[in-house]
Order: C-alpha cells, then sequence, then structure tokens
C-alpha cells in the first residue's frame, strides 16, 4: 500500500514538473578494472625452479556517479512574469515568504527560546535614549551587483518603507547615514518595538539596493523635503508609479538570488550568489521553490521533491505523509484562522450577536476537523496567542476574561434577548425582520483554512444562522474581504512576534483601517465597552508601544486584551501548529531532534529553517 501510495504520488507529480528545466546531464568518468591471469616463469641459474600465476592488470574503465550539485528544495507559491515580477515590494512580487531572507538578508534574526538576536547584515544596535536607536552595520558585505553594501542602502530601503506607509514609521521621525556603516533611527514615538521593526523588518522593510532603488528614495525624499505627506497628490503619483516599476532582475545581499531564466509554472531556482559575504557558509549550491499551495504542493511533497514545506495541510495528508516515513515538524504560529464580520451589515455590527456567535461554535470540534494535531482551540479570545497571555497579563486580569466556552443555550439565550426568534424552517430572524442567511468565504487553496470554513458553515447553519461556504482563490480572497466585498470570511489573526501589537495590528488594522483596496470589514476603532468605557483602539494599538520600558506597555495591552475580548470585533477559532514535512535524512541532514530550542522559532516570521540554511546547519547528503 505505501508503495501504491508513493507511485500515485509520482504520476501526479509528472505533470508539475513537465515545466521545470531539464536537469543538467551529469558527467561520468568511466574506469572498467579487468583482470586477466598470466603465466610468468622464473628462471633462476638457467634451470626452471618454478612456474606461478601472475595477474596484470589492465586498465579499462570503471564506471564512478559524478556528484551533482547540492540542492535543497522548498515550496511556496509565486506568480510568473508578467504578473509576477522583481519588485519585492509590490503585490505579486516574486518573493515566496521565508525564502525572501535567503536573498534580502535582513539586518537580524530572533531566536525566540533565548531571547537574543542572530546578527546579519548589522552586527549590533543600541537604544540611545530618549529617542535614538543607533545600528553598526557589516562591514565588507557587497551587493550581487557588486557594489558594496553601505548605510545609504539602509536610508533608500526606509525612505521606499515610508513611501508604502510601512507601520515602523509611525514611530520614526527621521533617519541619517553617520557613516558608511552607521545610521541614526530618531524616534518621533520611542518604543522597544522600534527595535523589531528595524533589525527583522518582518514583513517588510526589505534591505534593498540603491543602485536599483536609489531613485525612488530620493524622489521621496524631496517630496519630505518639500513639506508633502503621504496624503498629498505628489505623494500619491509617486506610490503609484512605483508600484508599477518592474526591474528586469534582482540584485541582494543573501547567498542566493533568482535565476529568471528558470521560473516556470510548477518549480524557480535560486542559484548561489558568489558575492555574498554568506556564500561559502551555506551548504547548497542551489534552492528550487515549487510553486503552488497545498493542493499543488502535496503530491510533490509525496513524491519526495520538497525537502521542507509550511503549508497548511490537512489531517489525512499528514496521515498520508507520516506513512511515507516523512518527518513532522510542529512548531508554534502564534496565529491561526478567525471569523471576520462586515460590520457594515446588520446585525454583525451589534457585539452580542459576535458573542452569542463565539458561544455557538465548538472551537475544538472546528480545530480537530481542520487540522488535526497542529490546531488548538483559543481560548483567551484576546486576538494575541494563549501562549504570551500570560507574559503580558496578570493573574487578575486573565480572570476577567470570557473564555467563551460552547453553549450553544447561552447563544440562543442571548439572541432572544435582542428580541430575534425562529422561522419555522430552524432559522433566525432578526429583530427587524431579515432572515439570518449569509455566505462565508475562505481562500479555496488553504486546505486549513478552507476546512475551518466549512465545518463553521455547518456549525452555524445548524444553531439556526444559514450559512453557506464559498472558496476564492487565495490571492484574490484578501483583495475581496479588503474592499468590503464579503458578508464573512476566514483571515488570519495573530501575528508571529513576540509583542501583542503586532498580533493586534493583524486583528484590527491590515483588514480594517489599512485595508489598501477599500474599507475591509468597516469595524470602528472608537468602541464603547463594559469593562473600560470608551475606547480609541487606534491610538491604543500605538501608544501600546511607546517608551523602552516594556514592563510600562503591559497596561496597555491589558486594556486591549480586556476590550478585544468584549467586543469581539474578529472571532479567534483556534491557534495554529506547524504540521511542517521535512525530508530528515532523505535529501538532506542536520536536523535538530524534537525539543531542540530553534523549534520555538515561529516557521515564518524567524524560519528556524532559513536560519539553519543561512549558518549552514543543514547540509546535503
Amino acid at each position: 500500500m505505501k508503495r501504491l501510495t508513493t507511485l500515485l504520488a509520482l504520476a501526479l507529480v509528472a505533470t508539475l514538473l513537465v515545466a521545470c528545466p531539464a536537469p543538467t546531464p551529469q558527467v561520468i568518468e568511466k574506469e572498467v578494472v579487468v583482470e586477466k591471469p598470466v603465466v610468468e616463469t622464473v628462471v633462476v641459474e638457467k634451470e626452471v625452479v618454478v612456474e606461478k600465476p601472475v595477474v596484470e592488470t589492465v586498465i579499462v574503465e570503471k564506471e564512478v556517479p559524478a556528484k551533482g550539485p547540492a540542492v535543497f528544495a522548498g515550496a511556496y507559491p509565486y506568480q510568473v512574469p508578467p504578473v509576477g515580477h522583481f519588485n519585492p515590494w509590490v503585490t505579486n512580487g516574486i518573493v515566496m515568504g521565508i525564502y525572501r531572507d535567503l536573498m534580502w538578508l535582513p539586518m537580524g534574526m530572533y531566536k525566540w527560546a533565548e531571547g537574543t538576536w542572530v546578527p546579519f547584515l548589522a552586527t549590533e544596535w543600541e537604544f540611545v535614549p530618549p529617542d535614538l536607536f543607533t545600528v553598526k552595520l557589516r562591514q565588507g558585505v557587497k551587493w550581487s551587483d557588486g557594489t558594496d553594501f553601505t548605510s545609504q542602502d539602509i536610508i533608500t530601503s526606509f525612505n521606499i518603507a515610508r513611501l508604502m506607509n510601512h507601520t515602523v514609521w509611525r514611530f520614526l521621525d527621521r533617519i541619517e547615514a553617520v557613516d558608511d556603516h552607521t545610521v541614526n533611527f530618531y524616534m518621533s514615538t520611542p518604543s522597544t518595538v522600534v527595535e523589531r521593526y528595524v533589525i527583522r523588518g518582518y514583513p517588510s522593510p526589505h534591505i534593498v539596493s540603491t543602485s536599483l532603488f536609489g531613485e525612488w528614495s530620493d524622489r521621496l525624499q524631496a517630496l519630505v523635503d518639500a513639506g508633502k505627506d503621504k496624503d498629498s497628490e505628489e505623494w500619491q503619483a509617486l506610490l503609484k508609479e512605483f508600484n508599477e516599476f518592474r526591474p528586469e532582475d534582482t540584485v541582494v545581499t543573501g547567498p542566493y538570488k533568482i535565476d529568471p531564466a528558470s521560473i516556470s509554472e510548477a518549480r524557480l531556482t535560486l542559484v548561489k550568489n558568489e558575492m555574498s559575504y554568506l556564500a561559502d557558509t551555506v551548504n547548497f549550491d542551489k534552492v528550487y521553490i515549487y510553486n503552488g499551495e497545498t493542493p499543488t504542493i502535496t503530491p510533490v511533497v509525496l513524491a519526495y521533491q520538497v525537502d521542507y514545506a509550511t503549508h497548511g495541510f490537512p489531517p489525512a495528508t499528514e496521515r498520508a505523509f507520516k506513512a511515507e516515513g516523512i518527518r513532522i515538524l510542529r512548531p508554534p504560529i502564534f496565529s491561526g484562522p478567525a471569523l471576520y464580520f462586515n460590520h457594515t451589515i446588520y446585525p454583525f455590527n451589534l457585539k452580542e450577536v459576535r458573542q452569542a456567535i463565539a458561544y455557538a461554535v465548538n472551537r475544538d470540534d472546528n480545530a480537530y476537523v481542520s487540522l488535526g494535531e497542529s490546531a488548538i482551540a483559543q481560548k483567551y479570545m484576546t486576538g494575541f496567542s494563549d501562549n504570551i497571555v500570560p507574559l503580558w497579563l496578570t493573574e487578575e486580569e486573565m480572570a476577567k476574561l470570557n473564555q467563551y466556552p460552547y453553549d450553544p443555550a447561552k447563544a440562543e439565550e442571548i439572541f432572544k434577548g435582542l428580541g430575534f426568534t425562529k422561522g419555522s424552517d430552524g432559522v433566525w430572524v432578526t429583530d427587524k425582520g431579515e432572515r439570518m442567511e449569509y455566505e462565508l468565504t475562505a481562500p479555496a487553496e488553504y486546505a486549513d483554512w478552507s476546512a475551518a470554513a466549512e465545518n463553521l458553515a455547518e456549525q452555524l447553519t445548524a444553531f439556526g444562522i444559514k450559512t453557506s461556504f464559498r472558496g476564492v482563490e487565495f490571492r484574490q480572497h484578501p483583495i475581496e474581504v479588503n474592499q468590503g466585498n464579503f458578508q464573512l470570511a476566514i483571515r488570519g489573526w495573530g501575528a508571529g512576534d513576540p509583542h501583542p501589537h503586532f498580533s493586534y495590528r493583524q486583528d484590527l488594522l491590515v483588514h480594517n483601517i489599512e485595508a489598501p483596496e477599500g474599507p475591509g470589514m468597516s469595524f470602528p476603532m472608537v468602541q464603547t465597552t463594559d469593562v473600560l468605557g470608551e475606547i480609541d483602539l487606534e491610538k491604543n494599538i500605538v501608544t501600546s508601544v511607546e517608551g523602552l520600558d516594556e514592563v510600562a506597555q503591559k497596561e496597555k495591552i491589558a486594556q486591549l486584551a480586556l476590550a478585544f475580548n468584549e467586543l469581539l470585533p474578529i472571532v479567534p477559532i483556534w491557534e495554529r501548529y506547524g504540521n511542517n514535512p521535512c525530508m530528515d535524512g532523505l535529501h538532506t541532514t542536520g536536523w535538530p531532534p524534537e525539543g531542540d530550542p530553534i523549534y520555538l522559532n515561529s516557521p515564518y516570521n524567524d524560519s528556524f529553517t532559513v536560519m539553519m540554511i543561512l549558518n549552514g546547519t543543514l547540509k546535503p547528503l
């Protein structure tokens, strides 16, 4: 049966690999040794003493397999040109999630278990009260086009981040190059999270080259010097022009760069960047990235073509991986799927309705059917990971949190208290006489989120909120949510960052007031709560990280947690843990054993796999 599964997977993957470039033929040396017995006569003093067999060796050819290039194979979705392009700042840029750090090195990455940083483009940094964050850059670094990496590249990168309205500029006033390898960041709002935004820079800013992006930085700086801001016509015109900028190639500091000729629907290749200071540290000559979401990548994993994948594989697929002897890693991800509401639709704008829905849904069941062992139902319902709630809230504050246990009777009581009634068909009708029948959307290719949506639709329908599920292409789905073109949707809550500020930005800003395509879910940021009275959530998200004393920030985080728990602008369903297949011992070696602290890193925001490629821990067999 195991062999049959493998053969079926190989048949499926064959179609995928048709579009891949053919592998380079191996050069094979042939050296075959043939031994032929002959007879040698030995003469001593003209008398025959003995005749003995002697082996005469004739060298012909012997087959010696040539060693091919050392390859690491990953998987991440990307768009093929001309839709996909080489501007990493703009939608459809070919950055491939975690693998961007193999190309555009960050200044540093974080080791979660130890609370320490691993320096890359920066070597040291510090806060200098009251408002300065200063960074020393690594010397001797070159870009792939041969130019030197200097402070000007940091200025360029953060100017573009400013053009793109990146959150870091909520805290910065200006930046300056002190010398070629020292940069000062002057904070308008001093905050400890500036370290995370600047040094890690995830998901942006990318540290990009002045040789490629300097013009855009200069033009942005000219607008700033002229007193223009992001709302000015000139700024918006420049942003529109930049969004259409399409470089012909990438310029990177990392040990790998994209080979443009290799890009196909199925796979692309990252080739060694010999200019990188890490070129001699990494152990792989090439990195393959297979293209696609979960349904596409599953047969590629089963065909042993992928060394590591971070997709949300459903429980049945995971069982198939295990049956093939594939190792599964389960790192915490500190986020998961949530039920999003369009708050312009009555009665979703009522917190009581959202609370009732939280009671009506069995989150444990939803977690299990969606992702098996790699999903754990949300307990505290604060909008950030249960794993770090005790680090930010006191026991007294945690005791105030409503855990919304599964209680359909409580949900029904809330609905009846609002004047809602149930029709003869079992569907709830609001106090305005509107039948509660809705559509729930989710990214079709996200197997775990789609499963969560299907189960959620079934549970809501059983409760009396008739809900149909529709899958939307995964790149289109966030656009529809951002445009407000939805009723109910599954999108993400939380973030793989150690400060809850980042989670609240995801929960309340990304698909709301920061939605680039429109109004998003239209949740008002000024709310009246029972627990705190009136609260400006946007202001609290920003001020929750003000100051350089993290202890003092906990009060604001507690306020946000209590307000979120009561208001439930979105309903977190479960927290995801990785079920990441890795081909330990098949194509690669060096993966640490279970329980190693490196696996406490988020697989996305400080990818342990990327870190282990960059530091040489992972090796080819």
